[in-house]
């Protein structure tokens, strides 16, 4: 049970890992670039969400992130939800949850590189001074 969780640790702290090798064990069982593509954006996700709000949280002494990254996927769904009644009448769950996800690996995924590099800094100040 123990490797298991670091396991989980290790692709949490490095969410490239998780991607890299959800896509090509998909390519290599005979799927398609594209949904290799996709799959692999959708699991990792899930590192990027709790990464990024362990990044968070470290640079700004806060314990909030996890609950503002989930704020921010709330109100993205719900804007994203009432332009779909707005243009279609109706709102397609599956559709709103993909657009949401995807584009909260997008999001996360920018966040992780930013917080990483800012946290980088942050710590080589520290140690210089």
């Amino acid at each position: 049970m123990e490797w298991l969780r670091n396991s989980l640790i290790v692709l949490s702290i490095t969410p490239v890992l998780p991607f890299l090798l959800v896509y090509f064990i998909s390519v290599a069982m005979g799927r398609d670039k594209k949904p290799a593509l996709q799959l692999a954006m959708d699991v990792t996700t899930v590192f990027l969400l709790f990464s990024v709000s362990a990044l968070f949280n470290n640079i700004f002494h806060s314990g909030f992130g996890f609950y503002l990254i989930l704020l921010l996927v709330l109100i993205a769904a719900g804007l994203i939800g009432g332009a779909q009644n707005r243009l279609k009448g109706k709102v397609d769950g599956k559709r709103l949850l993909r657009a949401v996800w995807r584009l909260g690996f997008l999001f996360m995924g920018t966040g992780y590189v930013v917080f990483m590099v800012v946290g980088m800094i942050k710590y080589i100040l520290k140690v210089m001074s």
